[in-house]
C-alpha cells in the first residue's frame, strides 16, 4: 500500500497501517501479471500453499509455546507472551522497517533522487533487507546489497546455501564496475545525466538492454 514516507506520520503508517490495510488495486492488478507457474508447479511450494494456515499456526504459535515449557520448565504465560507474542511483534515490526525507516533515513550512494536508503538498523532487524537504495536501483540483484560478505546480509547467506544443493539457480547479480558507474551517474556524487529511467524488475520494458547484458548470472540452470 503506497504511503508517503517523507513525513513522520506517513513513515508510521508505512510501518504498520499500510500492511494492515492491504494492497491497493493497482498493486493487486500488477501482481496478476507476474508469471508464477513455475512456483505453483513445485510440489514443496504447492504443499506450503495448501497447508499454509495449519503450518503457520503450529510453527509460529503452538510449537514456540511448547518448547520453553517442556524443555526448560518455563511457565505457560511467559512462554506465550515472550517467546511467541513479543517475538512475533518484534519480527513483524523489524521487517516493516524496510518500507518505512529504510525509505526515510540513511545514505543514498546509488541514487540520490529516490526515498529508498541504506539503513543499518532496518538491515539488522530484517536479516539483510535494509540496503534499500541498492535494492531499488538494482532490483534484479538477488543479494539486495553491494556487500561481498555475509556480515549484515543474512538473506543472501540463506539463498547461497540453497545454490549449493541446486534449489536456487539463475541468480542475477551486478558487477562492481557496473555498480560504480551507476553510483557516479546518479548517486551522492554529482551527476551530469539523471535522465535514465529507473527500472523495477528484470523483465521490465524500461530496463536498458545494456544493463541486462552487464548483469551476472550465478549458478545458471542448464537446459
Amino acid at each position: 500500500m503506497p504511503i508517503r514516507t517523507t513525513r513522520i506520520e506517513g513513515c508510521f503508517s508505512r510501518t504498520l497501517v499500510g500492511y494492515c490495510a492491504g494492497n491497493t488495486p493497482d498493486v493487486i492488478e500488477k501482481g496478476r501479471t507476474i508469471d508464477t507457474s513455475d512456483l505453483l508447479a513445485d510440489p514443496i511450494v504447492a504443499f506450503q500453499k495448501k497447508y499454509f494456515w495449519f503450518l503457520i499456526i503450529w510453527a509460529c504459535f503452538i510449537i514456540p509455546t511448547l518448547i520453553p515449557v517442556y524443555f526448560w520448565g518455563e511457565t505457560w504465560s511467559n512462554s506465550w507472551y515472550v517467546a511467541v507474542l513479543l517475538r512475533y511483534a518484534l519480527t513483524l515490526n523489524g521487517i516493516w522497517l524496510v518500507n518505512s525507516a529504510a525509505h526515510k533515513w540513511g545514505a543514498k550512494p546509488y541514487d540520490r533522487s529516490i526515498n529508498a536508503a541504506e539503513n543499518l538498523a532496518a538491515t539488522i532487524m530484517s536479516a539483510g533487507e535494509g540496503w534499500h537504495n541498492y535494492h531499488h536501483v538494482f532490483p534484479w540483484d538477488y543479494r539486495s546489497a553491494e556487500l561481498g560478505n555475509y556480515k549484515f546480509n543474512f538473506t543472501t547467506t540463506f539463498i547461497d546455501l540453497f545454490t549449493k544443493v541446486g534449489w536456487a539457480y539463475d541468480l542475477k547479480t551486478t558487477s562492481p564496475e557496473f555498480v560504480y558507474r551507476r553510483a557516479l551517474r546518479t548517486g551522492l556524487i554529482e551527476s551530469q545525466d539523471d535522465s535514465v529511467p529507473l527500472p523495477w524488475g528484470w523483465n521490465d520494458r524500461d530496463l536498458p538492454q545494456s544493463d541486462r547484458m552487464e548483469a551476472t548470472i550465478v549458478n545458471r540452470k542448464q537446459g
